[in-house]
């Protein structure tokens, strides 16, 4: 027996005596009630005023038994929380399946019931036989819809939940040492007192859940009471199952397994940067990139490139990847990204066409241009809040703005998104945004009238705006605060009421928020960033272009350009254009000409 199994058990009757206790003291004024009637039944308590007495506590322990009796009906068929996944059928992952099974036989464990995927860096075991689950069941990828899996029968074992990442980037052989400590609790789970233990403690979350979210509020002060009485010897449990799983697995593969937890690492430092430098651009505008596990091969293998401790690692592409012992690895990653979207931005659980997939080779002009585009777009609209004169490469100005012609009607943005037109930050809500004068945000050339005064979008606009002789960088400040202010109307308009997310519902707020709220001076520095990108592809033949690591990036002849950053924090740091001057005059930049912005 491994060691930490005894403390296992002993910890799980400890919290199947908070259960008892917790029953014990319902039944006590029943256990009242019955011994005074009778009592008085036998005419040992005669007389007044036992009849009283007895009437009062019979009252009592019928309401105690109600409540009690109801309290317990909540527990049981209250819904444990689910962690949302890909669920996959044997028939979509034979190969799989036959890995686990191989490795449960080894152990000698029972295998587990099923298995689902999870777009995150982790591999766990979880409990689905509830009756809920099974009246809920979600569509098994494989199986065709509606299916129940073999996870939702009565006293089935639980389900292991891999990590979509692990399969994309490790080798099979890493991923069998991997999950191996995982498959083995299954061994602990199958004892009836562990599996009786954890059934309770999810019972009692379940109910502190429903007591919140239905009205039930007496619900949740004696569940939340119960499980603070439970909570050390729960944890205790877990840990002695921990332990046991780890001790029963050493005999697999145990060598292995220490250059497996390596890729561990990488895969989540890899897969962090994808979500939050390359995923959560193209999720802001609509889009969702279809391919992450794969792209997260790609991001992986450059920072293998890049990081010195990870050398030799690229070499192992050339062995067999666990994505392999999937029949659909294409189908299965593009299910796991849109998963992925709405647990980390919110979005909707479907396609749409306000919600649609972008492939990677096409994500550098349909999501990296758009945000440029779009952020440029927003900057002027500030700028035009705070009615900057568009003629002038001054500072700011309290005259309003000249109103331009008017341009040519935009052409229709790409399926899937609003372009800036559309937006807050385009010229039709330039107006309700403050400005004092109609400044059009349409696109210019250097033949339409005005263009010689700097007439429309320009970089010169924003150059001269944020050239602080004085020092003091209150130019910065006010445009900072402006777009700040912009892009919290844009989210609360992009809302359950309005575009995505009409197809949101609850979903409308990530599980799992990715990035903290950014300061007004990042938020400027990117918008800043984004106008100069949009000038150099407009005016000296830049591209737009996708780093595995970084996002979105500046390709100029095919090579990316990481010497921006600095110039743009100099000019709204410390009001000096000049650093930046000169990086656009050595690209052949034009700050005068105007730019596109959809």
């Amino acid at each position: 027996m491994e060691a930490g199994a005894p403390s296992a058990r002993s910890r799980a009757l400890a919290v199947l005596r908070v259960r008892s206790r917790a029953l014990a003291v319902g039944l006590v004024p029943a256990a009242f009630a019955v011994v005074l009637v009778a009592a008085r039944a036998t005419g040992r308590l005669a007389g007044e005023p036992w009849p009283a007495v007895t009437l009062v506590v019979c009252v009592v322990a019928a309401i105690v038994l109600l409540v009690g009796g109801a309290f317990v009906a909540v527990v049981l068929r209250a819904s444990p929380a689910v962690t949302p996944t890909v669920p996959l059928s044997e028939a979509a992952a034979p190969d799989l399946y036959r890995l686990v099974r191989d490795l449960a036989d080894r152990m000698d464990v029972p295998p587990p019931s099923a298995i689902a995927l999870t777009p995150d860096c982790d591999s766990w075991l979880e409990d689905r036989s509830h009756a809920a689950h099974r009246r809920g069941a979600a569509r098994v990828f494989g199986a065709g819809p509606g299916a129940v899996g073999p996870e939702s029968e009565p006293g089935a074992a639980p389900v292991l939940v891999i990590g979509s990442p692990f399969l994309w980037w490790m080798r099979v052989a890493e991923l069998r040492a991997v999950l191996a400590p995982v498959v083995a609790g299954t061994g602990p789970s199958a004892h009836p007192d562990i599996a009786d233990a954890r059934g309770f403690v999810r019972g009692l979350d379940a109910a502190v859940d429903v007591g919140g979210r239905r009205g039930l509020g007496w619900i949740a002060p004696p569940a939340r009471l119960l499980l603070r009485l439970c909570r050390t010897d729960a944890a205790e449990m877990e840990r002695g199952v921990a332990a046991a799983a780890s001790e029963r697995a050493q005999g697999v593969d145990y060598g292995l397994r220490i250059v497996a937890q390596e890729q561990v690492g990488l895969a989540y430092a890899g897969w962090d940067r994808l979500l939050t430098r390359v995923a959560l651009p193209a999720w802001r505008m609509g889009r969702w990139p279809a391919h992450l596990d794969a792209g997260v091969v790609s991001a992986l293998t450059e920072l293998s490139r890049r990081d010195r401790l990870a050398e030799g690692f690229t070499s192992r592409l050339g062995e067999r990847p666990a994505c392999d012992l999937l029949e659909q690895p294409g189908l299965i990653d593009e299910a796991t990204s849109l998963l992925a979207a709405r647990l980390f931005h919110g979005g909707p659980a479907e396609a749409g066409p306000d919600w649609s997939p972008v492939d990677w080779a096409a994500y550098p002009e349909e999501v990296v241009d758009r945000k440029w585009r779009t952020e440029a777009a927003r900057l002027h609209a500030a700028l035009d809040a705070l009615a900057v004169p568009a003629g002038l490469p001054g500072g700011p100005s309290s005259s309003p703005a000249p109103a331009l012609p008017a341009a040519p009607a935009a052409p229709a943005a790409p399926s899937g998104s609003a372009g800036p037109a559309a937006r807050p930050g385009s010229s039709g809500a330039a107006g309700a945004a403050g400005a004092a004068g109609p400044v059009t945000l349409a696109a210019a050339d250097s033949s339409s009238p005005g263009a010689d005064a700097f007439a429309g979008p320009t970089l010169e606009r924003v150059l001269g705006y944020l050239t602080d002789l004085g020092g003091e960088g209150a130019a910065g400040e006010a445009l900072a605060g402006r777009i700040t202010g912009e892009l919290a109307r844009e989210e609360r308009a992009a809302g359950p009421a309005a575009g995505a997310g009409k197809a949101r519902g609850a979903d409308a707020v990530p599980l799992f928020p990715l990035q903290p709220p950014r300061s007004g001076r990042d938020l400027l520095a990117d918008h800043v960033t984004a106008m100069v990108c949009c000038a150099a592809v407009d005016s000296a033949g830049a591209t737009p272009g996708l780093d595995w690591l970084d996002g979105p990036v500046l390709l100029v002849g095919g090579d990316r350009r990481s010497d921006l950053a600095p110039r743009v924090l100099c000019l709204i740091e410390e009001g000096n254009p000049e650093p930046l001057r000169d990086w656009l005059s050595a690209l052949g930049v034009r700050p005068e000409k105007p730019v596109r912005l959809v």
